[in-house]
Formats: structure tokens, sequence, C-alpha cells
């Protein structure tokens, strides 16, 4: 009798049980995502919106999101990185160097002339962290990591045919070392967050920017500059940025097994690598637009390069002695960095 009792108690925790299971393995979750990305331009619809869609459709529906570019849930494009930290929103895209110093391991990767192609470098930049400065993001869940295309100069009144060109110019960066690169190039640096270059350029506030051709169109900087210096690809590229796509770590902890795994696949080195090879083919339209509005465009020959390259060499001294300083080893870092991107990128050249 107590066995047929027994046995007829688990058969009912079983049968009140399933619904449970089953609610629980068919549990959905909307997710918050903010950036300070317009939402016309090629970050947001090709890269965020294609990913989140990619996301909701592998999740069969059960992973929606909430999606916010332009800054609109509220902040300032600097307080991105502690929004995701916080649990104010539950992912971002955001620059790292926005808040300067704070993250700079991965600093090496914005150094000048050190890339040339995005998809390559992204996937560097992955390696890189995983290997060597896992704890670099230690307060939130990454994503993915990448960089973008080959920076440039676009000047309101000057074409900058050498360094010698940017002398007098007020010229934005839009991180630290991209802001001491200029300064050693013998412009005047301003840092200040991407939204801000139009109001900036309009008002004289700075002479011209730093950005790659991708970006162009979303701030109009092809309307508000007539001049624009990019450089020969066998010169190397003069820089470039490194972002981060980040979840909040409690909200990812939260997620069933099988959404966590979803949002795992479409984490890591092959989506770090795809959003750099999307955000560099943006460079193209970009190009394009300022070439339509009749703008100047002066390819600066690889011979040309060396005299930035020489101008430019002291940002990544006194990164190596910065490193060495808080305990790290500059050189060794440096060298890593070197080689991951010499590695990807013979990779991406037999890929394609």
């Amino acid at each position: 009798m107590i066995q047929r009792r027994t046995l007829l108690q688990s058969g009912a925790a079983v049968a009140f049980g399933a619904p449970a299971l089953v609610g629980l393995a068919q549990q959905s979750v909307t997710l918050k995502f903010h950036t300070f990305m317009a939402p016309q331009s090629n970050v947001w619809l090709n890269m965020h919106k294609a990913w989140m869609d990619k996301v909701t459709k592998d999740s069969d529906g059960r992973i929606k999101f909430e999606a916010y570019p332009a800054m609109q849930l509220g902040g300032s494009p600097v307080q991105l990185y502690d929004q995701a930290k916080d649990g104010v929103v539950d992912i971002v895209w955001t620059l790292p160097g926005n808040t300067p110093g704070r993250f700079p391991r991965i600093e090496v990767f914005e150094l000048p002339f050190m890339m040339n192609n995005a998809e390559a470098t992204s996937r560097a930049y992955w390696e890189y962290v995983q290997t060597v400065a896992a704890d670099e993001f230690k307060e939130v869940h990454p994503i993915a990591l990448q960089v973008h295309g080959p920076g440039m100069f676009h000047m309101r009144d000057k074409l900058v045919k050498t360094a010698a060109d940017l002398q007098g110019s007020k010229v934005r960066g839009p991180t630290r070392q991209i802001t001491k690169m200029l300064g050693y190039l013998g412009a005047t640096p301003v840092g200040m967050p991407l939204p801000q270059i139009p109001d900036a350029l309009s008002k004289g506030v700075i002479n011209g920017c730093v950005i790659p051709w991708e970006v162009v169109p979303s701030v109009k900087v092809h309307e508000l500059t007539k001049f624009h210096s990019e450089f020969d690809p066998a010169g190397g590229a003069l820089y470039t940025t490194t972002f981060i796509m980040a979840m909040n770590k409690a909200k990812y902890a939260s997620l069933p097994p099988d959404l966590k795994a979803i949002i795992d696949k479409n984490s890591g080195i092959e989506t770090s690598g795809w959003l750099g090879k999307v955000q560099q083919g943006g460079d193209v339209a970009g190009r394009d637009a300022a070439v339509k509005q009749g703008n100047t465009i002066h390819t600066i020959p690889a011979a040309e390069a060396q005299e930035f390259k020489r101008k430019a060499r002291l940002v990544e001294v006194e990164w190596m002695q910065d490193m060495d300083k808080r305990g790290f080893n500059g050189k060794q870092l440096l060298d890593t960095a070197r080689a991951l991107i010499e590695k990807h990128g013979k990779a991406t050249t037999k890929k394609a």
C-alpha cells in the first residue's frame, strides 16, 4: 500500500511537473540593445539589426530585442559600457576608448599603422583578449570584439598630403591613442564622441576629423568637409578603433541553457570577424558619397606614409612604457597583437 501511494505520488509529480518543465524550455526573453550609432547608419542597419535578426531567427523567435540606436534610452556614448555593466540595458555596442585608460591592453590595436584589414584584425582582437587580456572586460559578458576599416583624414579647408599640412588644424580623434597620434603629427587633437562631429565641424570647433569612409554619410562629413586623405594600402592604415558588443553578465547568466547557446552561437571570433568585414565593406558607399559631393580625395602613397609612421612611432613607445608601468610586458603584448594580425590576415587572404 505504501509502495503504491509512493508510485502514485511520484507519477503525479511528473504529471504536474511536466508543464513547468516545458514552460521553462520554451521561456522567451526580450533584450534591450543600446548604442550611439544613427538609425540610418551602415553599422546599425547591416551589423546591429542584422545580428539581432539572426539571433531572433536562430531562437525561433524566443529571443526578441527592443532596439535603441542614437542613445534613445538616454545617457551619453561614454556611459554605454557601464549601462551594460550595471544592467541599465542588456546589450551595448560601444568604443572601449570612450573611457581613456580604462582598458589599456586592447589599445594596442589602436596604435598607428597596426592594421589593414578589419576582418582579420577583429579576429586577432578577439583571440588577443581571450589569450592575454581575458580580464580586460571582466565586468561584462563580451559577445564580439571588432575594429573598423582604415581611418583617414577629412578636412574642411585644407588638403592633407604630408604631416606638415596638419599644423594649425584642430582635428577630432576618437580615442586616447589616436588623439596622441594626431598631436605628434602636428595637429591640435580634440577628443569627442562621433555624434558631436557634425556640430563641431559646422561651428568651426574643429577643422577636420579622422574616421573611416564607412561612417562618413551617417554624420554628413562629406557635406561638411571638402578634402579627404586616405592612405595607399601598401603603406598601411593610419589607425583603427576598437569596439565591443557586450552583454550584462547577470542577464546572460539568467538565460535558460538553450537560449544561452543561441547567444554563444552568435558570439566569439566568427561574429567578431563578420562585424569587422561588414563595417569595412561600408567604406565603398562612404567614399562614393564624397565623390558625388565633388570633394577632393587624395591618396597618400606608401613612400609619403613613412613620414607619418616616423612621427607617430612615439605613440607606440609610450604605450609600451605605460604597459610596463602597469605591470604588463608592453613589447610582448605588442608583438602578440602584431603576430595575431599577421596570422589572421594570411588566413583571411587565403579564404578570399
